[in-house]
């Protein structure tokens, strides 16, 4: 055992029968990639399940746990599955269901990946809640669970003690969310450099329905969205925009929200917003010079826009995340 690894978070990966591979792939690699500067792991995390299992993949998986791993976990992940009761008839075994209710009940941060929702939603757990998942399975999803308030426009909800993700690859941006959550901006990012993902995508999982925009090198909006990027603290215009990618303000606008799920201004004051997060939780900057370099203006144009996205004021956030992970 890891020196501090008795401190690690336990994270209980649930394997059930007709599991999606990627799926259960994505967490323990993602967890286990997190780690303090002196490269102890953030999370224990422990494969589990109620015996050897058949993937959807065409492969057998033997966790190395049982279900008692769910009765110590702080965290219980479930990846996505195909074909079986919870996404057929809306049935769950019940030693399966007792098992969720319990950690549940006991207080463990319930997760699941694409239609891994269908077991928390089997099991009463996602009942009046909002819940996501992949946009392919609504129709199902909705008739199956209608008490679930679903929605299958972003790539992961986070309801407190409750998240969801979407299809696939928004697994690994439910699992870089947790982290950052848990442990900061700078852990989420170390994470995310040692699984070669970003750290963060933008838009929302609507933008992959049935007509993904092809992303050409060179070639759309991604050069001046690089270009925005490199000077958050200069005032950046829609039009100055469009005139680096030698568009129209229109065409501008329209291929800018079917590449990233929004629109350019929308995008641009999120991408302010996250860089006075990181500044915040970074350095020792006072307010009104995070809101000048994340190019919000003033401090009190920070504390407005940072209370809208996650509802706390800059000194807040700075004494919650400056020193964790």
């Amino acid at each position: 055992m890891r020196k501090n690894q008795a401190m690690a978070q336990v994270l209980a990966v649930l394997v059930l029968d007709d599991v999606v591979g990627f799926d259960l792939g994505v967490p323990p690699q993602v967890f286990r990639a997190s780690r303090r500067s002196d490269d102890d792991q953030l999370y224990d995390v422990r494969v589990c399940g109620p015996g050897p299992v058949h993937s959807a993949a065409g492969f057998t998986v033997i966790p190395d746990h049982g279900l008692d791993a769910l009765a110590v976990a702080d965290t219980v992940v479930i990846p996505g599955i195909h074909g079986t009761g919870p996404m057929t008839d809306g049935t769950l075994d019940p030693v399966i269901r007792d098992a969720l209710l319990a950690a549940a009940a006991r207080g463990a941060r319930m997760v699941s990946i694409c239609t891994g929702a269908s077991v928390l939603a089997a099991a009463g757990l996602l009942d009046g809640r909002p819940a996501a998942s992949h946009w392919g399975w609504e129709s199902r999803l909705r008739r199956l669970y209608p008490e679930v308030r679903w929605d299958f426009d972003v790539l992961f909800v986070d309801d407190g003690d409750v998240l969801s993700s979407a299809g696939v690859g928004a697994g690994v941006d439910l699992c870089l969310h947790i982290i950052r959550s848990d442990h900061g901006a700078e852990a989420a990012n170390r994470a995310a450099r040692r699984c070669v993902v970003p750290p963060w995508r933008d838009g929302g999982q609507a933008q992959y329905i049935e007509r993904p925009v092809p992303a050409a090198a060179g070639s759309g909006t991604e050069p001046t969205r690089a270009w925005v990027l490199d000077r958050l603290s200069e005032p950046v215009t829609l039009e100055e925009m469009a005139a680096h990618a030698r568009m129209s303000v229109r065409t501008f606008t329209r291929r800018f929200r079917d590449e990233t799920g929004s629109s350019p201004r929308q995008w641009l004051l999120r991408q302010r917003v996250e860089h006075a997060r990181l500044l915040l939780e970074s350095t020792d900057l006072g307010v009104d010079v995070v809101a000048r370099r994340a190019g919000l203006g003033s401090a009190t144009a920070l504390r407005q826009h940072l209370h809208a996205t996650i509802g706390v004021a800059p000194s807040t956030y700075r004494r919650t995340f400056r020193h964790v992970g």
